[in-house]
């Protein structure tokens, strides 16, 4: 196994190592590389949804996204699909997947299935990074505050998405809800701190007001949009990625209308989340 850093502060490329044919040591290895930097790239891999399942298995337990639909080989996959008729992509906005869940998620494993021709890159952002390099008068803000977390904006009856021409791919709508969660967490694995909000599903921060909320927010998020805390991974057949919802943000770029993009995404169930 070959591990090399993406860019400074965002994600690192393995290989010279097939994820569908790794044995216990190698498990092990990767658990520890995954922990140190919460977001791994994987190229030219033969990962059919079978052994996408079982690779995520052997590292955790499934956990089933309420709101998207699964894929006809398992019932434990979710698509991420645009139609080439499509204007609107999931997760085209900076956030963290289940965040809005009492217990988030520990990872999401993303396979390309369909890709265009070019563009549909994902973009990442490193929060502990962003974290450790914010300006000391402003963790002292942000210490000891709880935050908001919801999906109902966004997949609720009025939600965002539900007025788009992806409604027909989405179901879940009477399972939306909110969950409070530290706003600086303790890595469960890396021990570091970590800034845990995110624009897409952070509303405001609890008893506080919502403008006001806002307001901090908006400073926050646009620290961690810095580009030294952030990358692009362009897709190719067979790659993979596997980020850590703990630490990242993503979003996937929607600069290829008229092309169907399809992925394969499961997510991984985590633990509830520890103030620093």
């Amino acid at each position: 196994m070959k591990v090399t850093p993406y860019s400074e502060n965002c994600g690192a490329v393995v290989s010279e190592l097939q994820l569908a044919t790794l044995d216990d040591n190698q498990l092990a290895e990767l658990r520890a590389v995954f922990a140190e930097y919460g977001l791994l790239f994987f190229r030219d891999q033969d990962l059919p949804p079978q052994e996408h399942l079982r690779f995520a298995q052997r590292f955790g337990t499934i956990v089933v996204n309420k709101f998207f639909k699964t894929s006809e080989e398992s019932p434990l996959i979710a698509e991420v699909r645009k139609e080439k008729d499509q204007q609107t992509n999931i997760g085209g906005g900076w956030h963290t997947d289940h965040s809005y869940d009492e217990i988030p998620a520990l990872g999401s494993i993303l396979v390309a299935r369909t890709l265009p021709t070019s563009g549909g890159n994902t973009q990442f952002a490193n929060l502990a990074a962003a974290y450790d390099a914010m300006p000391d008068d402003l963790k002292k803000r942000i210490e000891g505050l709880r935050a908001i977390h919801s999906n109902k904006h966004l997949y609720g009856e009025n939600g965002l998405y539900r007025l788009t021409d992806l409604a027909s791919q989405l179901g879940g709508m009477d399972r939306v809800g909110d969950a409070t969660h530290p706003v600086v967490i303790r890595h469960p694995e890396s021990g570091r701190k970590v800034l845990y909000v995110n624009p897409g599903h952070t509303i405001q921060f609890e008893d506080w007001d919502f403008a006001e909320s806002r307001k901090l927010l908006d400073e926050l998020y646009m620290h961690v949009a810095q580009p030294q805390f952030t990358c692009s991974f362009n897709w190719l057949p067979g790659s993979v990625t596997f980020w850590d919802n703990r630490c990242t943000w993503h979003q996937a770029d929607n600069d290829y209308q008229g092309q169907m993009r399809l992925m394969h995404r499961i997510t991984l169930q985590g633990s509830e989340l520890a103030a620093a």
